[in-house]
């Protein structure tokens, strides 16, 4: 009777109060079925039930696009931090300095180059995790230098975009990278090459309004959600009720805003052959 009492049954317990790790489960933004994570990260963060596409974050957007998920980061331009000394419920410095240490980033973009495909490329990719991916001072530095880069290195450049748009706290600073990223794209062109933009969900405001909508191919993901104003907003402007579908992937393809809409697991394959057949000129060897 002790054996049963003093061991049986403290294990019993013990098994029935086994808590759950957090992170075992994940719940599909769309559909809201549960996904063990470790099959969501096979599936690169898309739902097997409905094929949502869920964000992702800078190091696996850079994992999933470079041959073997090598590639090398820059160190990227620093910038005068918090040049307008704004506060809203925080101080600006104390919420670049939260958002470092949450996101293990320095900003809302970041830079590396390796190979797709074989052919050497140019990667920037905006992190929605670091401030909801807003454009200042430090992004409109980065993608300057992801376009010298690409022309130093004569390779094609790619963006991954994700973004709510401008950063408030930076105010007409970050206005101003609109016109200066639209220039370093007028770099790439002049020097011949390839500049390749994949837009992802969400992907708004000064972002869209700028670098995001110059590439000189188009891609985004399935139903990535990709305008200027929100619905909402263009609907009280305009007195009238949007159609299905607007603003998303599906509806900009078919009237002629984008390229294509691709599968995030086959974004690799379409860059590697964009990269072959519009920089011909200068395809790195193959190793042997």
């Amino acid at each position: 009777m002790s054996w049963l009492t003093e061991y049986v049954r403290p294990k019993i317990r013990g098994l029935l109060k086994r808590e759950v790790p957090d992170n075992l489960w994940t719940n599909c933004e769309s559909c809201e079925q549960m996904i063990l994570t470790k099959d969501l990260r096979k599936a690169l963060n898309v739902c097997p039930h409905c094929g949502h596409h869920m964000r992702a974050t800078v190091p696996e957007r850079l994992e999933w696009t470079f041959d073997n998920g090598e590639y090398t980061r820059i160190e990227l331009p620093k910038v005068p931090v918090d040049p307008l000394s704004f506060r809203d419920r925080k101080r600006y410095t104390d919420r670049l300095k939260d958002e470092r240490a949450k996101s293990h980033l320095e900003e809302s973009m970041a830079v590396a180059h390796g190979q797709i495909g074989g052919h050497n490329a140019v990667v920037a990719v905006m992190a929605f995790e670091f401030i909801a991916g807003t454009m200042g001072a430090a992004l409109g530095e980065a993608f300057l230098a992801a376009a010298r880069l690409a022309i130093l290195q004569q390779s094609p450049l790619i963006v991954f975009t994700a973004s709510g748009g401008a950063r408030m706290q930076e105010g007409m600073i970050s206005l101003m990278q609109m016109p200066r990223t639209t220039v370093a794209v007028q770099m790439l062109k002049e020097a011949g090459l390839p500049y390749f933009v994949v837009l992802t969900n969400p992907t708004t405001g000064g972002v869209s309004a700028s670098f995001a909508m110059l590439g000189d191919v188009q891609i985004a993901e399935p139903n990535a959600l990709i305008g200027f104003a929100g619905q909402r907003v263009i609907e009280d402007t305009v007195r009238e009720k949007l159609p299905e579908g607007f603003q998303r992937a599906e509806y900009l393809l078919e009237h002629g805003m984008l390229d294509m809409v691709v599968k995030r697991g086959d974004l690799r394959d379409v860059l590697g052959r964009l990269t072959a057949q519009l920089n011909y000129r200068h395809i790195a060897p193959r190793a042997a």
